[in-house]
């Protein structure tokens, strides 16, 4: 039996694929990657991101999505790579705009401003990083569009974290779901996943973390000389 989680219908992946099936039946994963195309690219990240990705491929490893594996793959990366696509058009376009925009119930200029500083950190890498985080995922394109980075570079970057991300988050779902312990605590895995994707930054911040140590160890070298 499957134990309730306190999110809306709209947030929970496993309900909103189960209602694309019943709804859409063999069009169920068009209606999944429109899903996907919202989230990253049309500026609402309250979407379920990292958890449908994996959830998907869980289904059809199962066999509860009739979806082949390889066309869900190339149909989720497609999705995507066109997302971010949208949002940097987006950030090129609205410019400021974007960042001067009010709060609303779906708009945080707080989101903006993390996104904002998380692209300065990380530069072209924020575009591969960013697509496992939740919310910096959905407005990175926008600050790179808005920053005006070289289209071909974030061409680039976008293709490889969508592969990342788009692929490698589904057929970890559909390599997990082969194990009963998994099937039976949906809800426990996925939160495993948002917090497995949280490890690449977890990463970069040591990262970063040790070169700032290694500056400052060498600047009071300097001074001391």
């Amino acid at each position: 039996m499957r134990a309730p989680m306190l999110l809306p219908d709209w947030m929970d992946p496993e309900i909103l694929i189960n209602s694309f099936i019943d709804r859409f039946g063999a069009a169920a994963l068009v209606a999944i990657c429109v899903v996907v195309l919202i989230e990253t690219g049309l500026l609402f990240p309250f979407l379920p991101g990292d958890s449908l990705l994996f959830t998907v491929g869980l289904f059809i490893g199962t066999g509860a999505l009739d979806v082949p594996l390889w066309l869900a793959c190339l149909a989720l990366f497609g999705a995507a790579l066109a997302g971010d696509q949208i949002g940097y058009a987006i950030g090129r376009r609205a410019g400021p705009a974007i960042f001067r925009r009010p709060d609303s119930r779906f708009f945080k200029q707080q989101y903006i401003d993390q996104t904002h500083a998380f692209f300065e950190r990380y530069g072209g890498r924020a575009i591969i990083l960013a697509r496992f985080v939740p919310f910096v995922r959905t407005y990175i394109p926008v600050a790179a569009g808005i920053g005006k980075m070289d289209y071909k570079h974030f061409l680039r970057y976008n293709a490889v974290g969508a592969l990342l991300w788009g692929v490698g988050v589904t057929l970890l779902g559909y390599w997990l779901g082969r194990f009963d312990v998994v099937k039976n605590n949906i809800e426990i895995a996925l939160m495993l996943v948002v917090g497995v994707s949280l490890i690449p930054i977890v990463v970069e911040w040591i990262k970063h973390r040790i070169e700032a140590r290694r500056a400052s160890r060498l600047l009071e070298a300097a001074e001391q000389e």
